[in-house]
């Protein structure tokens, strides 16, 4: 498995609840962007919340974020990257393989009943974690050695940052606008 455009998804809270939004930047294999998209701040009303009660988030997340987002891109990705733990749900969605990286302490997803450590090179600051979910736990292997290959020269935590940067950025030009 040769990894050549990698998604980074991930979801920026928004202050005094004024939701979730959720984003995806599409990166070379060296995490240079190559394509850019966010949603909307979904703000589920009390009536939801009690309709979904504990699954809410996860609703959120695999329906309302990741699903639209994937069906946006318009790069071909190889390998999807999470760091939130529900977003392996649209691994039952769609065919791109959805993975979880992880900091050692964090909890394993209910969705996988194994993990892999990825070196350090992964995560400057700790024991970096890989997980999928069952339906591609069998290719955790071909894909462990790619992100090691990958994180030999990035940190492949780092996009996130980078996602959430710029959630913050497309917030406050709505809130100008």
């Amino acid at each position: 498995m040769e990894v050549q455009k990698i998604a980074f998804l991930e979801t920026f809270n928004l202050e005094d609840n004024g939701g979730i939004m959720g984003a995806i930047m599409v990166t070379d294999a060296d995490t240079k962007p190559l394509e850019f998209r966010v949603t909307a701040p979904i703000k589920p009303t009390s009536f939801q919340r009690t309709l979904y009660g504990d699954v809410l988030h996860e609703h959120i997340l695999v329906e309302l974020i990741s699903v639209p987002l994937l069906n946006a891109i318009n790069e071909q990705v190889d390998l999807i990257i999470v760091k939130d733990k529900f977003f392996l749900g649209a691994n039952s969605k769609q065919g791109v393989r959805v993975v979880r990286l992880y900091s050692d302490g964090e909890e394993k997803s209910r969705r996988s009943s194994k993990s892999e450590e990825l070196p350090s090179g992964a995560n400057d600051s700790g024991k970096t974690l890989l997980e999928t979910s069952k339906k591609f736990e069998s290719e955790i292997g071909p894909i462990k050695e790619e992100l090691n290959r990958l994180s030999e020269g990035r940190n492949l935590l780092e996009p996130f940052e980078r996602l959430k940067l710029a959630c913050e950025q497309v917030n406050q030009q709505k809130s100008v606008e």
